[in-house]
């Protein structure tokens, strides 16, 4: 196994076997294929969140799977995905080459496919929507997050693993999909063709607005944490600087998250000092990771937040809530509080496991619950040309907020 590639919050501990007791035996000798599932196990068997490892004994789930016959690399898989399927943790699977290239891809910058990010809900086993990436084909036609995936060209997505179903979703650029969608508002399902394209990842979009006072406002809208956030939004922050900002709005909304260490990052942006997440493991230990030096800048600021606001986007969230940096208007976030890793494995796949959990500065764990915003304000449905106008109610109520920050900031009456 190579090193540590990066953690996600999709969104992302070391102890013994604890074979309570229990000799393992002499050692045998393991096929190739064999060899490739106990890698796996060994992976999980470090570095899992839960200890328990969902009430089972992990070591007598390797030996029963070592027992199964295995003649290819298709039916190796199938049985390391049962076994991961044990855990009940759609967040910890296997990502076979292809897949394990496209996500690396995806957070590089670039990916080919629909622009939907999607979770397991639990316990139904459907596909729900965490967010469309900003200009994708499934933005564009109006899917919502915490919407329904029901079935993807008629393959009902109970029947599909997470990666399955992205793989299915993937496909040459000018290709078609068809999604059954039901919607989370009003619970009506549609079929809905969507032409498969080259998504450009560029995380950032930015311009000088002005609050009904009158005074410039940077507004800054961050679609995803990939490995070219932090340095785009550095870059677009001092650049409004430049232009005469007094204030800045930071749009998390439909924001699912990335890689955490972009997360890190980007808070660092606006915190010159204090604690941004927490992060527990399955023995309890807090580590924690910290803003320090200069911020780029103390200019008020307010950030919005929405049901697809989830993972590394909670975390920025949070700490900026929790150190008193920010104001949050919106609606409660996604609540997605777990962290992956991932590691390479011998064959060119990827694992992807759950290795911790995060809480906020004030120690509040969301996951499942999301965060509350300081200003709760009802979203309508917007197209991307009305995002941040008038006819945005989030929009309109942190310009509001802002100019009432920023007027405090000034001393004015």
């Amino acid at each position: 196994m190579r090193a540590l590639l990066h953690l996600l919050v999709l969104s992302v501990c070391v102890v013994g076997i604890g074979l309570g007791g229990i000799s393992a035996g002499p050692a045998l000798a393991l096929t190739q294929e064999q060899d490739l599932v106990a890698e796996v196990w060994r992976i999980v068997n470090r570095a899992y969140v839960d200890e328990t490892f969902n009430h089972q004994n992990w070591w007598f789930t390797r030996q029963r799977v070592l027992k199964r016959p295995l003649t290819n690399r298709e039916e190796t898989y199938r049985v390391i995905h049962d076994m991961l399927a044990s855990l009940e943790d759609p967040y910890t699977r296997l990502l076979p080459p292809e897949q394990y290239r496209s996500l690396q891809t995806n957070t590089s910058g670039e990916l080919t496919g629909i622009g939907l990010q999607i979770t397991k809900d639990e316990p139904s086993g459907w596909l729900r929507v965490i967010a469309p990436i900003e200009g994708s084909p499934a933005q564009q036609a109006g899917i919502q997050p915490k919407d329904i995936v029901l079935a993807i060209d008629g393959v009902a997505t109970t029947e599909l693993s997470l990666d399955e179903a992205a793989a299915r979703m993937r496909g040459q650029q000018g290709t078609t999909v068809t999604l059954q969608i039901q919607s989370e508002a009003t619970s009506s399902t549609r079929p809905l063709s969507l032409i498969r394209d080259v998504i450009t990842l560029n995380p950032v979009y930015a311009r000088l607005d002005a609050a009904p006072t009158g005074q410039p406002v940077g507004y800054l809208r961050l679609s995803q944490f990939n490995g070219n956030a932090a340095d785009s939004l550095t870059d677009a922050i001092r650049d409004l600087a430049d232009q005469g900002a007094e204030g800045y709005i930071l749009d998390l909304r439909n924001n699912p998250g990335g890689l955490l260490q972009a997360g890190i990052e980007i808070a660092r942006l606006w915190l010159p000092q204090g604690t941004i997440v927490y992060t527990v493991n399955r023995q309890g230990i807090l580590d924690s990771f910290e803003a320090f030096g200069q911020a780029v800048t103390d200019a008020p600021l307010v950030v919005l937040v929405n049901e697809g606001t989830a993972s590394a986007s909670e975390i920025l969230a949070g700490a900026l809530q929790d150190n008193g940096r920010a104001r949050l208007v919106g609606s409660v976030t996604f609540g997605k509080g777990l962290i992956q890793s991932l590691f390479d494995l011998s064959d060119g796949a990827g694992l992807a496991v759950t290795v911790a959990r995060y809480e906020t500065p004030d120690h509040h764990d969301i996951n499942r619950l999301g965060i509350t915003p300081d200003r709760l304000v009802s979203g309508v449905p917007l197209s991307r040309d009305t995002l941040a106008t008038e006819a945005d109610p989030q929009y309109q109520a942190a310009l509001d907020l802002l100019s009432q920050t920023a007027t405090v900031v000034a001393g004015v009456p």
